[in-house]
């Protein structure tokens, strides 16, 4: 049976951030959690977007750090 839902210490494994900035990120609303009572537990699915957001960023940040640097138009050999 595949785990929809994450508890805050699943999701900080998940997702590879510490527990109190998850805990903080639920209380800002920033991240849908529903407490059972005891525990709060993430909907897993709610994260996809942000990943591939994450995944697409990373990828344009070594695309422009590879992307070498042009040469001035100003700069003139003078002597």
């Amino acid at each position: 049976m595949v785990n929809l839902y994450l508890t805050i210490n699943e999701a900080s494994e998940y997702l590879s951030m510490p527990e109190s900035y998850i805990k903080n990120l639920i209380h800002q609303k920033r991240i849908r959690a529903v407490h059972d009572g005891e525990q709060f537990l993430i909907y897993k699915e709610q994260f996809n977007e942000f990943t591939k957001q994450l995944e697409n960023y990373k990828k344009q940040l070594a695309e422009f750090q590879n992307e070498p640097i042009p040469e001035d138009i100003d700069v003139k050999d003078e002597d």
